[in-house]
């Protein structure tokens, strides 16, 4: 259908938009929505734990504040830190999730912070009491304690980096040549989130080579532009640089940058493949140039300053994604609340050279269009795309999605039959697939515009993927409340596509299903292609006591191929292929 009429039965079904929000601007639930989700994702685990092994005094009391002991705040910081402050900010100043600052939970009041925090919305605030993840009195304890200022966590700067850094084994020692058997091309980096690792899985044979630890909630695994270094960063900031050589392939250096992070690349541009490593905080809002070969911190960079539009300052404009260039020697760094990307150049970091560009607030994640050129990312909570010209260093566009809160992953690129070649996003606010066109030399009328809109599953999307030799398109659903949906994923042929205004045929895949596990509630997600673009991954999320698995389906003919169960998979989430994440293939 056109983006237009679309965007207009869009409209009727905002009321089963997944957009994350505490606060949407509707009455306070008194039960329980019978569709909201008891599953891990309403249970969602620490994802940092420095905050909460520090005293945090109650800021300055004022008259009325509410009773709580300093005991009570210590315990609700924690909670806060460990549930909340992923999408509302350590600072409550709001992102993908509503601001939740006093002057407005004070004007909303204890009964209605009480009310949803226990029994949650349809628009997508977990129902923290009715799920069992929070007993009575800890809903209570929170109601009362968003009702006070937040406290200041303590930063994390290069004193702290080097104290946590570990060379565990010298380049020196380093294998001078491959010395195990495996096809490293088609390893797959397999995020245990809970169990604060990853197993590194045999493309070829679904075997679990190896079990290695990490930081906690590992968040994405990048390849170094060689091939053999592998580097995890967990939720609680915690970079793991593994050496792909050994015979066994185990971590060689460590260093925590921060409390809390979410993104780790590795220089790509000719000439310096694999000398540097960086990587984004949440808290304290920054990023870190390391070494590639040892992780020693070289460079530390405030993300702190000026919203780009308000010209406000903002005291936690936190890291989100960060890709690194192939046609320049320079990372590409999202600050999620001030609305910038910016254009680290890498080649002398004494006399750092950035630039930046003003683009739109709430930036989060993306990926890089088949040249390889384009960065397309997601505004998420202002529902647009931005594209930056890497080759130029410039903005290219800025185009709104017609969906609630864009959540492409690093999205999906392939030829479309009308429009050529295009990238896709799916959506966690409602159930749609965008098409922006990116050849602007081939199809300059429709570059970085929205080509075309349609319907998968349900909200809740978290990932969309596809490969170069693949006729499929996929989309997961996996924090849609529906148990039936969020364990399936859609299929939509590429060849088959059609006009604008005629939605492609879905197929539905029963992933969930297929895994045979029969105790919970598992999510499927995050599709990943192995390397030769046969078969697709996809992870059965379910709860840290329950059984989860990894399950393989064949590209061609949509049958299941393999379940790969093992009690070492604990929450079993993001796969990562080494070959396609290596050459940016998504």
């Amino acid at each position: 259908m056109t983006p237009q009429a679309f965007h207009a039965r869009s409209a009727l079904l905002s009321s089963a938009a997944l957009a994350i929000s505490l606060f949407a601007g509707v009455a306070a639930a008194q039960e329980k929505p019978p569709t909201h989700a008891d599953g891990p994702a309403a249970a969602y685990q620490p994802s940092m734990t420095t905050l909460a092994e520090i005293n945090a005094e109650i800021p300055g009391r004022k008259p009325g504040d509410p009773v709580m002991t300093q005991e009570e705040f210590t315990q609700g910081t924690k909670i806060f830190f460990e549930r909340c402050a992923g999408c509302h900010g350590v600072l409550r100043k709001g992102a993908t999730g509503k601001p939740l600052t006093t002057d407005i939970t004070r004007a909303n009041g204890y009964e209605y912070l009480q009310s949803f925090i226990t029994y949650g919305s349809p628009a997508g605030m977990p129902n923290w009491g009715t799920s069992g993840a929070l007993s009575e009195a800890e809903v209570d304890l929170m109601a009362r304690y968003l009702l006070l200022e937040p406290p200041a966590p303590p930063e994390w700067g290069m004193p702290d980096m080097l104290a946590s850094w570990k060379v565990i084994v010298k380049p020196e020692d380093r294998p001078k040549e491959k010395l195990n058997d495996w096809n490293i091309d088609n390893l797959f980096s397999v995020t245990l989130r809970d169990a604060g690792q990853v197993a590194l899985i045999d493309g070829d044979t679904y075997e679990i080579k190896t079990v290695i630890d990490t930081g906690y909630a590992v968040h994405i695994s990048r390849i170094s532009a060689s091939g053999r270094y592998l580097f995890v960063i967990g939720r609680d900031a915690k970079v793991v640089m593994i050496d792909l050589w050994m015979e066994i392939p185990g971590p060689v250096a460590e260093i925590k940058v921060g409390m809390e992070a979410r993104s780790i690349e590795t220089s790509k541009f000719e000439g310096y493949e694999d000398r540097y490593a960086i990587a984004g905080d949440y808290w304290p809002p920054q990023f870190v140039i390391m070494d590639g070969d040892t992780l020693e911190p070289l460079k530390i960079v405030s993300t702190r300053g000026n919203i780009y539009d308000e010209q406000i300052y903002h005291p936690e404009p936190r890291v989100a994604a960060i890709l690194a260039s192939h046609y320049r020697p320079e990372f590409i760094i999202n600050v999620k609340e001030t609305g910038k990307v910016l254009l680290v150049d890498y080649t002398d970091l004494k006399n750092l050279k950035t630039t930046e560009i003003e683009a739109e607030r709430f930036l989060h994640d993306g990926g890089l269009d088949s040249t390889k050129r384009y960065f397309i990312t997601a505004a998420n909570a202002r529902g647009k795309l931005v594209v930056i010209d890497t080759k130029e260093g410039k903005l290219a566009a800025i185009t709104e999605t017609g969906g609630q809160t864009p959540h492409p992953g690093r999205g999906a690129n392939f030829v479309h039959p009308l429009f050529g070649p295009v990238w896709a996003t799916s959506h966690l606010g409602d159930e749609s697939v965008a098409l922006i066109g990116t050849d602007p030399e081939g199809h300059p009328d429709l570059a970085w515009k929205i080509v075309d809109s349609f319907y998968a599953l349900g909200g809740g999307s978290l990932f969309i993927k596809t490969h170069p030799n693949s006729n499929h398109l996929y989309v997961d659903a996996t924090l849609n409340p529906d148990a039936e949906t969020s364990g399936s994923v859609a299929v939509f042929s590429i060849d088959k596509m059609g006009a604008a205004d005629v939605d492609p045929e879905i197929v539905t895949l029963p992933i969930g299903e297929w895994a045979g596990i029969t105790d919970g509630q598992p999510r499927v997600v995050q599709p990943e292609f192995n390397s030769a673009g046969t078969e697709v991954w996809f992870s059965v999320w379910n709860a840290k006591d329950k059984v989860s698995a990894i399950v393989v389906v064949d590209d061609k003919t949509l049958e299941l191929k393999a379940v790969i169960k093992d009690p070492r998979l604990i929450t079993p989430t993001g796969k990562f292929n080494v070959f396609n994440t290596r050459g940016d293939i998504y």
